[in-house]
């Protein structure tokens, strides 16, 4: 294995402050909110429709949670799936499986059946906590796949008095809010019942450091689930790399941070579960990005920290704009999953007075490994610096043992305490994603002289699109499905909002016409919506080499003529 220490020319590019590196953590996650807790009885910890819960108040659910669950069967190292939006109930939920030394297994709630399946098959998890509109859907899974222990949560219980009263208004804006938010369900556990529970004793076992504590999704090239297994050293150290890298909002200090990505989503997990909890901040939640909703609680408590996407800097900069509201206060926010675009950046900080930067990270890494400076230093543009603790190489793609010369382009390799343990199940796939130690990205850059990363392509051909992952391969096994596909290719295109759309050539059936919108309904009924072809071209044939594999980088290309010519 290889044991030398590269260079690090990137820790005379960070900003003051900003330590070189960061001693070993100790202890689990479940020791971030206690202490917070400790130190911040009163304080508030999270915000969900203007409903207060303090720290000591969490602490205590997430206690009784625990108990509760213990009580239902569930045991150290046994797999929960959670499938639930931004809501308090989810953060207590996550904090009370890992309080038993269970892992965690994070799913997005607006899956289809098919997807939301595949991921339970992949990981075996016997019990389940899920938002009551989903219920009826794993309740419909095979026999194989029947729960032991299936949990219902109505996230509307978490909500202020008169809010739940006015959801149960005879009304038409009433009934569709309601609909949107809640929904009966039977055969489940209620939630309610489960934080009734008497607290679990102290004197319970606790994880351990280098415990599995979450198994976080991520789309592979081929569109099976891959988990990655992420420690409580992984997440751990990735929160406290965010804390370091933004030294001037200092633990406790009235640090208020925004909910506005998905939970379940790597990005959103770190930045909002963990690292929000782990300094004490007033963590407000957001089922779903609103710009009206955020922009309310932006006049009463600004954003200290806002991790969000550029899709929604841009709606929520043009809904301020719009309403007269002023977006003062927001003091840092970052910005990932896809590239930020420099005429963005501008006009945000200029209507926020902070600061605006672009970040990388992939849920193998827990997720962050770099950012841009929070400082006038920072580099459009590039994906900035390697976090403290992280180590960065640029070696050749087809050698990757072997370093590229400064300056050239190669495959990014990275290590770090944030870099995951492997894949759930997956040994064979965990071998080939290392060499010699390594975390191989897919992803090709270049390192300047100051330590700057800029992404120049992709290995992978993965899709990012609004911030979201699609694998090509599970889209276009979709569309073949149809009955007038013959074959399809799909590739992602760029856009100024979304950085990517997901794109489909598709060849017909003889005697087959065209019917779009036929074929995206059809694809909408196998997958969620991000990962629907936005466009569909119809084309004679697709480029395949020798041995049939399709060519979808000359998909992209014919694409991009078509598309520029049109």
């Amino acid at each position: 294995m290889t044991t030398f220490d590269p260079p690090r020319p990137w820790v005379a590019s960070y900003a003051d402050g900003v330590p070189e590196d960061l001693a070993p953590v100790d202890g689990s996650l479940i020791d971030i909110v206690a202490a917070s807790a400790r130190d911040y009885p009163d304080a508030v910890a999270l915000q969900f429709f203007g409903q207060e819960t303090t720290y000591a108040q969490m602490q205590d659910a997430i206690e009784r949670a625990a108990a509760g669950l213990r009580d239902l069967g569930i045991r150290a190292g046994d797999p929960v799936a959670i499938v639930l939006p931004n809501c308090p109930q989810h953060i207590i939920a996550f904090y009370a499986v890992l309080r038993l030394g269970a892992v965690v297994v994070e799913h997005n709630p607006l899956y289809t059946p098919r997807e939301l399946r595949k991921q339970f098959e992949d990981h075996g998890a016997k019990h389940a906590i899920v938002w009551n509109k989903v219920v009826g859907m794993v309740q419909e899974f095979p026999a194989d796949l029947t729960m032991k222990t299936l949990i219902a949560v109505d996230i509307t219980k978490a909500m202020p008095f008169f809010t739940q009263i006015a959801l149960k208004l005879p009304i038409a804006k009433a009934r569709v809010s309601r609909a949107a938010l809640t929904e009966k369900v039977r055969g489940a556990i209620d939630w309610e019942q489960v934080v009734r529970s008497a607290p679990l004793p102290s004197s319970h076992p606790k994880p351990d450091t280098d415990d599995l504590a979450i198994i976080q999704y991520t789309s592979g090239t081929t569109g099976n689930p891959k988990g990655a297994s992420l420690s409580h050293r992984n997440l751990l150290s990735n929160a406290a790399q965010a804390q370091a890298w933004v030294p001037s909002i200092q633990r406790g200090h009235g640090c208020v941070v925004y909910a506005v990505l998905p939970m379940f989503h790597a990005y959103g997990l770190t930045l909002c579960l963990t690292f929000a909890m782990s300094m004490g901040a007033r963590l407000v939640l957001f089922p779903k990005f609103d710009p009206d909703m955020v922009l309310e609680v932006v006049k009463k408590h600004p954003a200290t920290f806002l991790p969000l996407v550029p899709p929604i800097a841009e709606r929520l900069l043009a809904a301020a704009e719009a309403k007269g509201i002023s977006l003062r206060g927001i003091d840092v926010a970052i910005s990932g999953a896809m590239a930020l675009p420099h005429e963005l950046v501008v006009p945000f900080e200029e209507a926020s007075g902070g600061f605006l930067v672009e970040g990388y990270g992939l849920s193998e890494c827990s997720p962050v490994l770099m950012a841009n400076p929070v400082a006038q230093s920072r580099v459009p543009g590039t994906i900035g610096l390697p976090l403290p603790g992280t180590e960065c190489r640029v070696v050749d793609p087809d050698n990757p043992t072997q370093d590229v010369e400064p300056g050239a382009p190669g495959e990014l390799v990275v290590r770090g305490p944030q870099v995951f343990l492997g894949y759930y199940g997956k040994p064979e796939a965990t071998e080939e994603s290392f060499v010699d130690g390594w975390y191989r990205t897919g992803d090709i850059v270049t390192i300047d002289e100051a330590g700057f990363v800029r992404i120049v392509d992709r290995i992978k051909e993965l899709i990012i699109t609004g911030g979201f992952n699609v694998a090509p391969t599970e889209v276009e096994n979709a569309l073949r499905q149809h009955p007038s596909v013959a074959d399809a290719a799909v590739v992602g295109l760029h856009d100024d909002h979304s950085g990517e759309e997901v794109v489909a050539a598709i060849v017909l059936d003889a005697g087959a016409q065209l019917d779009e919108a036929s074929i995206r309904e059809f694809a909408r009924s196998i997958l969620t919506p991000y990962k629907v072809p936005r466009r569909i071209f119809v084309v004679d044939e697709l480029p395949k080499s020798i041995i049939g594999k399709v060519l979808r980088r000359q998909v992209k290309e014919k694409l991009i003529a078509l598309t520029t010519s049109a």
